[in-house]
């Protein structure tokens, strides 16, 4: 079943736990208390019962049937559809969790559905019920209790992010390849916790713009206000993060391409000594081949050869050598391969 939690209050105390949600839809009527329904991941019917018990608008059912929705408010007659977008740091991974709760609050209900582990509504309703006081205020006190539970996990979220940015730094200047595919999966991260928390600024605001029509208790108000004021810090936070990542990977960019250069300059060093050794070889090589020829001819065996009997044959040919090797090595030096 998709109820985790059915409670009739009267005057700010539990006073009943229908087992049912016919029960609860018949309390109401009976006590005249106000009817908190929870429900986690619920089945079309379970949601088709509250939507035609509270009167629904379709398109909210259809929003909350779909879900993936993004953070706004919107009210329908007397009820009040919001959707908010918490969202928890998984330490074991590094990552964080979005997840989805939708809240239809109307004079005497407050029907909350989740599509994912976070928020924590059980300790929203425990704190809740330790404050009679605040409970009595009805159901707005209940969104400002789920507004100021999203907006406080929000803090783990924001620190486990600075942490993740601190070791992104790290690896930067440390030169771990790894590094850009980490920087583009927290960056969409980033971007995905500012769709989450961004729009809560206007749905506040708009909160507050009916305070007076609705009479809302000042003792509320100031707590909403003080809720406004973390989320706005929350929101410059992660602005601020997305910016430092724009400049990490900038800066990742720019290192990479030295590290590129450095890389390419010795590979072309490499290439010029390799060069300068195959000049000296191909020298030498060439130097040493003409005594080689020389003698290789000479040494023919041949009986009829011009010079085989000159009496100055033998002097001849190794001044020819000498005289040729001399040559090229000069011209070799000359030309700097020497």
């Amino acid at each position: 079943m998709g109820i985790v939690d059915n409670a009739v209050y009267v005057s700010g105390a539990r006073k009943v736990e229908p087992p049912t949600l016919e029960d609860t839809y018949e309390l109401l009527r009976d006590e005249h208390g106000m009817g908190w329904i929870g429900l986690y991941r619920p089945s079309r019917e379970e949601i088709d019962s509250v939507a035609a018990e509270f009167s629904f608008h379709e398109l909210a059912v259809e929003d909350t049937i779909r879900a993936h929705q993004r953070p706004k408010l919107e009210r329908y007659g007397d009820v009040l559809f919001t959707v908010l977008r918490p969202a928890r740091y998984l330490d074991a991974e590094e990552r964080v969790e979005f997840g989805e709760v939708h809240v239809f609050t109307g004079a005497d209900f407050v029907v909350t559905v989740r599509h994912a582990e976070a928020p924590n509504l059980g300790h929203v309703r425990s704190r809740l019920e330790a404050a009679p006081d605040l409970l009595s205020l009805g159901p707005e006190a209940v969104l400002y209790a789920i507004f100021d539970e999203v907006v406080d996990e929000y803090g783990p979220v924001v620190d486990g992010l600075e942490n993740d940015i601190d070791e992104i730094e790290y690896q930067v200047f440390a030169g771990d390849p790894a590094v850009s595919r980490r920087i583009y999966e927290l960056s969409r991260e980033v971007i995905e916790f500012q769709r989450a928390t961004r729009p809560l600024i206007g749905m506040l605001d708009a909160l507050r713009s009916g305070f007076e029509k609705y009479e809302v208790d000042e003792e509320l108000r100031r707590n909403l206000r003080d809720v406004e004021d973390h989320v706005i810090r929350v929101v410059e936070r992660v602005e601020g993060f997305r910016l430092l990542l724009q400049n990490i990977l900038a800066v990742n960019s720019t290192l990479v391409g030295q590290r590129q250069n450095e890389e390419m300059q010795r590979l072309t060093e490499a290439s010029l000594l390799q060069n300068e050794e195959v000049k000296r070889i191909s020298s030498w090589a060439a130097i040493l081949f003409a005594p080689t020829l020389v003698g290789t001819i000479y040494g023919m065996n041949f009986e009829h050869m011009p010079e085989l009997g000159w009496l100055f044959g033998y002097p001849f040919a190794i001044a020819l050598m000498a005289l040729v090797c001399a040559t090229l090595y000069v011209v070799f030096k000359r030309r700097g391969w020497l």
